[in-house]
């Protein structure tokens, strides 16, 4: 396995991130305040600045908050797509931080781990030929994996929040945020279940991208 800060892009720690919007947001998990967030870096696409949203839950000072970074998947946080766990691990998140009654989500626009969502739906017609996620966005001219999460670690640090208990699989978001200066005293596993649709996404996520599931 690659080592955590192999992923890390040396610009994480510059990265910042000012508040745009803060409203009250209560949701059948529990009661949040929903904050708006904009990064310095604009979007090559758009050329606005990359957003983010923080739904944030009781006292985040008083000890090492429960974090969750969620990557936006149109397919499966709004339309319950069978072929990822990305609504099941959102869901599973927001129910522990809603059981701890602290703790942060951030939402941040990376759509199909960075490769947006007209990328990713062709990558869904390259899987249905055979290849797996990580051959699918190769064969498109992406990397496997084009996050760096630079802007969730600069909301985290907006926030006032340096020292975190990381929700995620995924060993690129802990590099991330301690690159970024985030120290991360425990990962917490978010493993809501494989299903016979999502069984092979899975396994490519462990085997190809380091993710630490069981």
């Amino acid at each position: 396995m690659r080592r955590y800060n192999e992923f890390v892009s040396s610009s994480s720690i510059n990265s910042q991130a000012a508040k745009r919007a803060e409203a009250d947001f209560p949701t059948k998990f529990g009661h949040f305040r929903i904050v708006g967030f904009e990064g310095t870096e604009r979007d090559p696409e758009t050329c606005r600045p990359e957003a983010a949203v923080a739904l944030v839950m009781g006292d985040i000072q008083a000890q090492a908050p429960l974090v969750r970074i969620h990557s936006q998947c149109l397919t499966g946080d709004v339309f319950h797509s069978l072929r990822c766990d990305c609504r099941d691990q959102l869901e599973l998140a927001l129910k522990m931080i809603a059981n701890a009654g602290s703790g942060i989500l951030i939402y941040e626009q990376k759509e199909g781990r960075g490769i947006g969502l007209i990328a990713k739906l062709q990558a869904y017609e390259l899987q249905d030929q055979g290849l797996d996620t990580v051959e699918a966005n190769e064969r498109l001219g992406f990397k496997a994996d084009h996050r760096e999460f630079e802007l969730p670690a600069a909301v985290l640090r907006t926030l006032g929040v340096h020292q975190v208990r990381l929700i995620s699989n995924n060993p690129q978001k802990v590099a991330a945020l301690e690159n970024a200066g985030i120290r991360v005293v425990e990962r917490v596993p978010c493993e809501p279940g494989a299903t016979e649709k999502s069984a092979a996404y899975l396994r490519t996520k462990k085997e190809k991208l380091g993710h630490l599931l069981k």
